[in-house]
């Protein structure tokens, strides 16, 4: 099997402990591979971490396509599955939104969030402990509190959280494009209304929306958007985070314990929990802006090229034993926040909430173990963050 005879390929979200060896197979035989999408659409999967750190910030890929009717497609996600913007000015379009979103992700007001985070950490373990073993870490905390953070930072009522996360869910879809498109149709409209709100609040200092509210030269269309893209990123990736990480730490009780033992090591614990997901969710979807080529292999202008965080997160030429769970993992840049001009603004918020998260844990439930064999838990097939569905667990 050469890297140009094209694979088709499972793209669902697998069980984070499941190897995935038809990935592994190919990510042994170089670093970039034709391949066939979940709907059997033509492209080129990049697995290497040097080629995926190298083309995150590569300006040849973008995310639009110059005829986007007849681009490949990943799968079905009205988000993740086709082009996105326009191409002619996309590159403009990315600096100018990064630039209105940055200042409200600052490393400082990150840190000034801590807090906070920390009060509504707090206060769901002291519900959880209240009802007693055994519990969903789903439910108690891995879902609630990302929620919590992301609707106080953006100004988003937590009385609201049933009905978005609902068209966050859909919108997500990776397998109905209906259902895709409608949800994101719902959120944004959602994102309108609360915009119209906060105009007629007229208080611009109190959140996130409420300052792109009433920054010049953003209408509520775009603020709205804007709004609405943190509110989808901000809580369902950090929700899926916190479980995956939950599951990896908690199946190997050697490493569990090893934090209980010694708090400090809680930095690598984040690190590692960011770095562990493994092979299967797909790639990161960029077109090529032109021709160019990639470890040897010519990739036409729109053709479709898949950066694969996951396989650069595990290539064992970076990742020494890559597919274990290590807590001694020496410090290495993994790739799951992606690199350069693209790198996520949400990073510093998102090992906040893991950082805080997982000391408390350790702290007031060191003899947390699961509930089930860790090969029993379900995640969630057909969402783009995946995730634990339910993670059992007592103490």
């Amino acid at each position: 099997m050469s890297s140009t005879t094209p694979v088709q390929l499972p793209f669902e979200q697998t069980h984070p402990l499941r190897p995935a060896p038809l990935l592994r197979m190919l990510q042994a035989r170089g670093p970039i591979h034709a391949i066939r999408t979940a709907v059997g659409d033509a492209a080129w999967l990049v697995t290497g971490y040097e080629q995926v750190r190298a083309l995150l910030d590569d300006d040849r890929l973008g995310r639009s396509h110059r005829e986007p009717e007849t681009a490949s497609r990943t799968g079905e996600s009205a988000l993740f599955g086709g082009p996105l913007g326009d191409f002619a000015t996309e590159e403009a379009d990315h600096a100018r939104m990064r630039a209105l979103l940055q200042p409200h992700f600052s490393p400082r007001r990150m840190r000034a969030l801590r807090g906070r985070v920390e009060t509504l950490t707090a206060a769901l373990l002291d519900e959880m402990e209240a009802a007693g073993p055994p519990a969903d870490l789903h439910a108690a905390l891995a879902l609630p509190l990302p929620i919590a953070v992301i609707c106080e930072l953006l100004g988003v009522p937590y009385d609201d959280r049933t009905r978005f996360r609902a068209w966050t869910q859909a919108a997500g879809d990776i397998t109905d494009r209906a259902r895709s498109e409608r949800g994101l149709a719902e959120l944004f409209s959602y994102g309108q209304q609360l915009v119209a709100r906060k105009r007629a609040e007229a208080d611009p200092d109190a959140d996130v929306i409420s300052r792109l509210a009433a920054t010049d030269g953003v209408n509520d269309d775009e603020a709205a958007a804007m709004g609405m893209t943190l509110l989808f990123a901000g809580h369902e990736t950090t929700v899926a985070a916190i479980g995956e990480g939950a599951t990896w730490l908690l199946a190997d009780p050697g490493q569990w314990q090893a934090l209980v033992a010694d708090p400090s090591r809680i930095g690598a614990a984040v690190e590692e929990i960011l770095r562990a997901p493994g092979l299967g969710g797909g790639g990161i979807p960029r077109y090529a802006r032109t021709d160019l080529d990639i470890a040897g292999v010519h990739v036409r202008e729109g053709d479709l090229v898949l950066l694969d965080t996951g396989a650069a997160n595990h290539d064992a030429a970076v990742f020494p034993d890559p597919d274990r769970f290590d807590l001694q993992r020496p410090a290495l840049p993994h790739l799951t926040f992606g690199h350069g001009a693209r790198y996520c603004i949400g990073a510093p918020l998102a090992r906040i909430e893991l950082a805080v998260v997982f000391s408390r844990l350790a702290t007031r439930f060191p003899a947390l173990r699961l509930d089930c064999p860790a090969e029993e838990l379900t995640f969630n097939p057909n969402v783009l963050t995946g995730g634990p569905t339910a993670l059992p667990v007592t103490w």
